[in-house]
């Protein structure tokens, strides 16, 4: 899975974890790991977030390759409008969300 920036370099702001919590979109990160641990660590996240501090997308590794992929972008009232999610070896999905989080079905 080729890796993409999920926003501009001046307004990335990268930060890592060890694991995410709940079913529901975007994932809640937990446990956040300081750059310089991740040496020690054989899987953790790597997510972005904007300049107001929504997650933007994470990648999480797996000795070293992406083995899961979220990219999301929001509606103007903060609620979710679409998540991308890329798993390894599997077709990647566009899910999309109306203003008020809820679900829109796939035609």
């Amino acid at each position: 899975m080729e890796r993409e920036n999920v926003v501009g370099a001046a307004q990335q702001d990268c930060r890592y974890f060890v694991s995410y919590s709940g079913v529901k979109l975007p994932f809640q990160l937990i446990n956040p790991v300081a750059e310089e641990a991740l040496s020690n660590r054989n899987t953790y996240i790597e997510a972005y977030f904007d300049e107001a501090g929504r997650l933007k997308g994470f990648d999480k590794m797996v000795y070293g390759e992406v083995k899961l992929s979220h990219r999301y972008d929001f509606h103007g009232n903060g609620a979710l409008k679409v998540a991308e999610i890329v798993m390894l070896d599997e077709e990647p999905m566009t899910l999309y969300f109306d203003e008020v989080g809820a679900q829109i079905p796939s035609a």
